[in-house]
């Protein structure tokens, strides 16, 4: 069985294994449910948007909300990765785990002030301001500073990405940057502020999207309002696609390659004199990870049989809020149990709270299941709802594993809460 379009996700002697480590044996020593993350995944997708960049000077900044793990991003940082953040938080993160603060492009539609500060002294390479209250906001903070800073305009071009509407950001209906019509404006009054430095144009149409189309559109849209900027004298230094590039959750879909995808926006960009920044997130962590969970109890009834599991939707909230579908395989390929059709449910108090639904499986009490493609929006979207401790997660590289980032326990969970006198 192909679990994905790497080779280290694989089945040795009938037990998963993820790079050169058993799936069970870290169960069985960290305890479930646990996030499981290869970091020669990750390699393997930051360079093949690296390596795929051929005519055209390009960033890479890897998106962090989709995974933020202190050691993912320290091994990004280690690969020449820049950042793309949407909070001061992500931004100290990503100076915590070594990154160049100067390879770091800030988006987001709420940035406030302190953060803008930070940013700014920090020296980020770029602010992707998504308003005309934030420009103005923004111009103050940089002035009052004595500092410049460095920004392009989010614009929306209002093309459809064909994909779920809570993860679609290019709509003229979506709280993302500004209207196709109105950046004109917007950049003329940019260019008349003091602080502001104009370097770039920025959009984002939305995420997991498995063709090329919508990013074809996107970049053709740009185009057409850099040739009228600069009819009005506002020259760019570059052009920031965001992300989206999908993953193939479901092992038959097919997204675009990195190195299509790439040789796509280049043929378009060719002679334009403009650099290149990407945003990708999901499509380099999201198959380098599995949630691994065991089974706890098995409850058939006559309409539908549950596979209660330890994992629960405050582990992956995907499967409830966004519909999502991930693959699920069981970490010993083989039982002695029948393969039934299974409904896997966890323990919170909801009847949303499932991770996969109408699944075969040979399942037994006991069993570890591994569901695939669990890298990205993840652990990140995770909670304590119903006072659940967030797993641990551990990363692998070969024969070696390290944990980077301990289970919570319950004094974490209470931390800052206090009982009254």
């Amino acid at each position: 069985m192909k679990l994905n379009d790497h080779n280290h996700i694989y089945y040795q002697n009938g037990q998963l294994q993820m790079e050169g480590v058993a799936v069970s044996e870290l169960a069985k020593q960290y305890g479930t449910p646990l996030y499981l993350y290869s970091s020669s995944v990750i390699a393997d997708n930051f360079n093949a948007y690296k390596n795929a960049a051929k005519s055209i000077p390009t960033m890479v900044c890897y998106a962090i909300k989709a995974n933020s793990n202190l050691a993912i991003l320290q091994a990004l940082a280690k690969l020449g990765a820049g950042f793309d953040i949407v909070s001061g938080g992500e931004l100290q993160r990503v100076l915590q785990a070594g990154g160049d603060a100067s390879k770091v492009v800030f988006s987001g539609v709420g940035k406030t002030a302190d953060e803008m500060a930070l940013a700014l002294e920090a020296g980020v390479h770029c602010f992707n301001v998504e308003s005309d209250a934030e420009l103005s906001l923004l111009s103050r903070v940089a002035s009052q500073r004595g500092d410049t800073a460095r920004i392009s305009l989010r614009v929306n071009p209002d093309v459809d990405p064909k994909t779920h509407p809570y993860i679609s950001t290019g709509l003229r209906d979506n709280k993302f940057g500004i209207t196709f019509e109105q950046a004109p404006a917007v950049y003329q009054r940019a260019a008349g502020l003091p602080g502001i430095e104009i370097v770039g144009v920025d959009c984002h149409i939305g995420s997991q999207l498995t063709e090329l189309a919508p990013f074809n559109d996107a970049v053709d849209r740009l185009l057409e309002l850099i040739a009228e900027l600069k009819a009005q004298g506002i020259s760019l230094e570059h052009i920031d696609m965001g992300g989206g590039l999908g993953i193939n959750y479901s092992g038959s879909e097919a997204p675009p390659t990195k190195s299509s995808y790439l040789a796509a926006l280049e043929s378009k960009l060719a002679n334009t004199g403009l650099s290149l920044i990407l945003e990708p997130g999901r499509s380099i962590v999201g198959d380098a990870g599995v949630l691994v969970t065991q089974v706890q109890y098995l409850k058939p009834t006559a309409h539908k049989n549950f596979a209660i599991v330890d994992a629960a939707m405050n582990d992956n909230i995907r499967p409830a809020l966004y519909q999502a579908e991930q693959r699920i395989v069981s970490v010993t390929e083989t039982s002695d149990a029948p393969v039934q059709t299974w409904d896997l449910v966890g323990p919170v108090c909801e009847s949303a709270d499932f991770i996969g639904k109408d699944r075969p499986l040979a399942l037994t009490a006991g069993d570890y299941l591994a569901q695939l493609d669990a890298g990205a929006y993840c652990f990140g979207m995770a909670s304590n709802y119903n006072t659940r401790a967030r797993a641990a997660e551990v990363l692998i590289a070969g024969d070696d594993h390290w944990l980077v980032r301990e289970r919570e326990t319950f004094a974490d969970l209470i931390r800052g809460e206090h009982l009254l006198p």
